[in-house]
């Protein structure tokens, strides 16, 4: 799934796409957010991207469905 993250006073949102459930995203954002802790959350190649939950401007959190790449039979 794709993850778009947007920080304050950044001009580029941090995008990545991650293996974990849009539930698991949203669940790890909300308590980061709650608690005032860092949001951290980990990639699809295993990297964790941690970011202070007072620093972020926005999350889009994409959908769980995989999209195929490629020519179809007509």
């Amino acid at each position: 799934m794709d993850i778009e993250l947007g920080i304050r006073d950044v001009a580029r949102p941090v995008s990545f796409s991650s293996d974990q459930s849009a539930e698991a995203v949203s669940s790890a954002i909300a308590d980061a957010v709650a608690t005032g802790k860092v949001i951290d959350l980990t990639d699809d190649k295993g990297r964790h991207i941690v970011v202070p939950s007072t620093a972020l401007g926005y999350a889009i959190i994409g959908s769980e469905t995989k999209h195929a790449v490629g020519f179809g039979a007509l």
